[in-house]
């Protein structure tokens, strides 16, 4: 098989983008008391991403390809499907509306920036931080 992949490559042959996001996975309600407290210290982003939509998943290859905020943004990922109590106690909490592909900035507690779809733009986000 190794033959095989060094003539027509694999999907994780070293042609595929790497995401240049160190993100961390939300998966659990209690840790958006932690996102309020780290954003009071520096800025931090919500990416949230449905995994049955090819869009989402479009969006997301593209901020990671873009991203170069690495030190100076906490970054969290959230898989909206599988943790969906989690989505809607972000819409609650931050008073967002709940779309999907989602990106969410929080400043100081409170979400300051909040785009959804073609909207989601790395130098975009870097201009609001």
């Amino acid at each position: 098989m190794s033959f095989l992949n060094s003539i027509f490559g694999n999907s994780e042959s070293a042609d595929t983008p790497k995401s240049n996001v160190n993100w961390t996975p939300l998966t659990d309600v209690t840790q958006l008391m932690e996102i309020e407290a780290i954003s009071n210290e520096k800025p931090v982003v919500i990416f949230k991403h449905s995994t049955r939509c090819s869009i989402s998943r479009m969006a997301l290859k593209q901020f990671e390809r873009e991203y170069a905020l690495e030190d100076t943004v906490g970054a969290y990922f959230l898989d909206l499907i599988a943790y969906r109590d989690v989505s809607n106690e972000i819409a609650s909490r931050f008073n967002v509306y709940h779309e999907s592909p989602q990106l969410i900035l929080i400043r100081n507690g409170k979400a300051v920036y909040d785009v959804s779809h073609s909207d989601i733009d790395a130098e975009a986000l870097k201009s609001k931080i």
